[in-house]
């Protein structure tokens, strides 16, 4: 797989900004000035800033993808700790997002998640509670309590 078919937020190429100030709420006035503020280390592919609907404003960051990988490496140089809308930036490589739960598989691969789903887990429970107490029952028969008296 060539560089120029690399997925974009695994190439050396993007490059993650936080710290954007949410009361800048135009998205054009946002997007104009990041490229603005980070066109001087090489030429920009793209810039993406995520949106909160839900709000109506973007989320505080953004994604930028230059032309070169050194150019990215230039802009986290210089631009890491700078201010932007009078707020300090984050800027590093992008990274995919990872979900952390533990396990790389899936819940209901696992016999236990379908058992316990099925209601046969706390069959078996039961069943080897059982098998327990008769077990607890056998030992008594065969030693029988004295006391030490």
């Amino acid at each position: 797989m060539s560089s120029s078919q690399t997925p974009t937020l695994q190439s050396r190429r993007s490059l993650y900004v936080g710290g954007l100030d949410l009361a800048v709420k135009q998205m054009q006035t946002v997007e104009t000035t990041i490229r603005a503020a980070f066109l001087p280390f090489g030429p920009i592919q793209g810039v993406e800033i995520p949106m909160d609907y839900a709000a109506g404003t973007h989320k505080g960051f953004a994604f930028i993808e230059y032309v070169d990988g050194d150019d990215a490496a230039e802009a986290i140089y210089n631009m890491d700790g700078a201010e932007l809308f009078g707020k300090t930036l984050t800027v590093n490589i992008a990274q995919a997002e990872r979900t952390n739960l533990g396990s790389n598989k899936a819940v209901w691969s696992t016999e236990e998640w379908f058992k316990e789903q099925s209601g046969m887990k706390e069959e078996e429970e039961r069943k080897e509670q059982e098998k327990g107490k008769e077990l607890d029952a056998s030992l008594l028969k065969e030693k029988p309590l004295t006391s030490g008296i």
